[in-house]
């Protein structure tokens, strides 16, 4: 099971695609209450939303960006049925992706 509720919706030839990813997005500027030592910095940094093999969203982040962040926007294009995948990658080299089909 992906880590990111996607769900998308055509309305006129715009598709509004809305997205929740789960992810603890560190600044590496908080200290552990218990030790006082920095906390690792590790945040999502690039965002990327495919619509037919064709890219119509990327964003790149930094450790400003909220824990579990929430994410929406729109394209041209998309027909109820087609599938939107969205793909982030943090810092540290992980990545998760995950589909929904447009409503």
């Amino acid at each position: 099971m992906s880590n990111i509720k996607i769900r998308a919706k055509a309305t006129g030839g715009v598709t509004t695609v809305k997205s929740l990813m789960s992810h603890e997005m560190e600044t590496g500027l908080r200290k552990d209450k218990d030790t006082g030592e920095p906390i690792p910095a590790h945040f999502i940094q690039e965002v990327t939303a495919k619509w037919k093999d064709q890219t119509v969203m990327t964003a790149l982040w930094s450790g400003g960006i909220s824990k579990n962040p929430y994410l929406s926007f729109k394209f041209n294009g998309g027909e109820p049925g087609d599938t939107v995948e969205i793909t982030w990658v943090d810092n540290k080299g992980a990545t998760e992706s995950g589909t929904a089909e447009i409503s």
